[in-house]
Parts: C-alpha cells; structure tokens; sequence
C-alpha cells in the first residue's frame, strides 16, 4: 500500500501527479525550493495527446474555459505567403488547446490544494537524498533550517536541472547534447492577423526563421526565433528589436509592439540513463529534454505522468509489484528515444535546415492532400508533432 508520495517539484507535471494521487487516497507533499509558482508564460500549446491526459486529472474543462482551441497551423515563406496549412476541427473534444503556462499552473495548484491529504511547501529546496528499503527520505533547506521528509515513494518533477536526478546519478550525468543552435523565446502584443496569420506559423528560411502563435484572447504572441550562437544574453536582448524588424512582417519598430518578455536559452536533446532507482521515479524535463518545437517535452512530461500513476495504481490495487516501475523506467526511456528525440529534431530541421528540403517538400505535400482526404484531415489533428509516423501511414494510402 502506497500511503504517502512525495512530488519534488510544483510545475505542471509534478501538480497533474500529485492530483491524480491525491485523488486516488494517497497523501502528497509537493516539496518546492521556490517561494511561489513560476510566473514565466511559456509552453502553451497542449496537444491532443496531453489534452486527454488533463481530462483524466479532470482539469480539462476549466482550462477550456479559460483558454482556447487555435484553428490552424501553417506554414509560410519570409514574405508571408502560404506554403501549406492544417485547420483545426475546434468543435473536436480532445482538440488542442491552448492556455499559457503559469496560467495553467496557478490552475492546477488551485486544484490540488483543495484535495484531501495534499500539502505544498514551497521555499522546500531538496538538497540530498537517502535509499531505505521501505521508504525514500530527502534531505530539505528550508527557511527554518535543514529537515528531512519520507515518503513511500519521491517523485521528482523538479525540471531540466533536477536536484533528484543530480543524487542519483552525478551533477554531470544527463546524456545527450546541447544543440548548437540559439532561440529567443519572446512574448509580444503584435496584431499578426491583420497580416493574414493564421493562430500558429512557422516561417521557413535558414536565417528569419520564426515562430508566431497566438497565446491568449487579448491578443498576446509568443514569437521564437533563432539567433547568432555564442552571443552573451545582453547582447541577445539588444538584438531583439533588430531582429524582429527583419522578420516580422509590417517590418515593426519597437514602438509598434509591446514587448512582455524575452527570454534566450539553448536547446538541449538529453535523456536520463533511468527514470528509476529504488524509490525515486522522475518524470518530466526531470527526466528527458528535447527541443520546443512540436510541443513534445510538456506532453511527453504528461505521458511520463499518468503512466506512472498507472503504475502506482496497479502495485496499489494487487495487480502488480514494484517491477512494474523498472518497466515503466523501459517503456518511455524507450518512447523518447523513438520518437520524442527524432520527431522533435525533425520538426526543428524542418524550419531552417536545407538538407531537410526533401522532408519539407513532402509534408508540404501531404498537408495540401489533407485538404480534400476527410479521413487524412481526422488523423491530422496529432500531424505537426506525431511527422514521421503519419506520413508512413499517408504513403501507403
């Protein structure tokens, strides 16, 4: 029996576990060294992958009523004319949808906290860590000092620089590689639709490339964009209004938009060795990352999630015993490895590689094909992020 589980990390993967526990019995603690949530703006896109896994937390509905479904995705030439485009069945239940990060986990922290048996401690910061044969322990700093918490299980959801995964395996033992390729990730007031965009674009060219996609209501974009490698980020910041007058289109000066926020980061393509010792699980970016593009590392983060709980569940109802947990450790290292690592990069080469100008082409090319096949335009709806599996299936059709 699985009494107590501590999440380590309150971001939106650690908040839908510690829902989905909570809501099956378990006590939980979130453990968070930050004073607040992360107020940040940033992934916003929710595909129907992860839209069914929100449902399953039963916060689908009210994330619906605060966000909204994008009708389209397409893609485009510097210049702004159409390459090819996907319109989105918005009346489909599990279509994607879009609402932007901190809103979503101001969202779910609301919900967790009114959950019998759930707890967050934040300014919680887990600084080591200790295997016991019947219970995990963490070693705490917090505001009153050093403290120790255990639990029947620690899960850590504590994001690309996980101090979990730091214990368990070595400050330097993430394997992958850092992209050599900088993006600016920005958030701007910017009327894109008096241009004729569409809710998301990607603009192709092996310099201006560009994301625009719609993220609210009232009319707020996030816009990200590539960048000279090797630059400081000051010297990033001060090329922002340069580089968005290069490829915005209207060509705007700063005082034709409203700058919210601008953040540079590098990408990074990285997978744990395991997402299992013990009795310590990861999850999330805790435990894999890869590029932006295609919005794989938030629904692959949630797919790691409700496996997991599925797991639990199973030890927790007879069903299994905590081999289960070396299986679900081998199932989605497997899943980054086949799919999430290829069809993120794929999706990345896509917009600015010319040695990617043949795959280009040809999903241009089943894009137009969905316009008139209903059956290609239904399977279309997991299409920008799910590539290479669905034009297998469209070259046999």
């Amino acid at each position: 029996m699985h009494k107590k589980v501590i999440v380590v990390g309150a971001g939106p993967s650690g908040l839908v576990l510690a829902i989905l526990l909570a809501k099956a019995g378990i006590e939980v603690i979130i453990l968070d060294g930050a004073s607040d949530l992360d107020k940040n703006p940033r992934a916003a896109h929710y595909a129907p992958s992860a839209v069914r896994e929100l449902k399953r937390a039963g916060v689908l509905e009210e994330i619906q009523k605060q966000g909204f479904v994008p009708d389209s995705v397409c893609w485009r030439n510097p210049d702004g004319t159409l390459i090819a485009g996907i319109r989105t069945d918005v009346t489909h239940p599990e279509a994607m949808v879009v609402l932007p990060l901190d809103r979503l986990v101001r969202l779910l922290y609301n919900h967790f906290l009114t959950l019998p048996g759930a707890e967050v401690k934040w300014n919680h910061k887990v600084v080591g860590i200790e295997h016991g044969e019947k219970e995990a322990k963490v070693k705490v700093e917090s505001l009153e000092g050093e403290k120790a918490f255990a639990a029947d299980y620690v899960i850590g959801a504590d994001g690309a620089n996980s101090q979990i995964r730091r214990s368990l395996f070595g400050d330097l033992a993430f394997p992958g590689e850092t992209l050599q390729s900088q993006i600016i990730a920005t958030n701007v007031y910017y009327d894109f639709h008096k241009f004729g965009y569409w809710d998301s674009n990607f603009i192709i060219d092996p310099k201006n490339w560009f994301m625009a996609a719609r993220i609210t209501t009232d009319g707020l974009w996030r816009v990200t964009y590539g960048d000279t490698w090797g630059l400081s980020t000051e010297e990033y910041l001060q090329r922002q209004p340069q580089r968005f007058e290069e490829m915005l289109p209207g060509k705007p000066k700063p005082g034709d938009y409203k700058l919210v926020s601008a953040s540079p980061y590098k990408l990074h393509q990285r997978c744990a060795e395991s997402f299992r010792v013990g009795r310590f699980l990861l999850v999330a970016d805790a435990a894999h990352l890869c590029n932006p593009f295609g919005g794989l590392g938030l629904t692959g983060g949630f797919a790691d999630v409700t496996s997991l709980y599925d797991c639990l569940m199973a030890m927790q109802n007879g069903f299994a015993d905590d081999s289960i947990l070396d299986k679900y450790s081998e199932v989605r290292r497997k899943k980054w490895h086949d799919l999430v690592d290829p069809i993120s990069r794929a999706n990345f080469r896509r917009i600015w590689d010319e040695d990617a100008i043949p795959e280009r082409n040809e999903f241009f090319a089943m894009c137009k094909k969905m316009e008139t096949n209903e059956e290609m335009r239904k399977q279309g709806q997991e299409v920008s992020v799910r590539f290479p599996e669905f034009l297998s299936q469209v070259n046999q059709q």
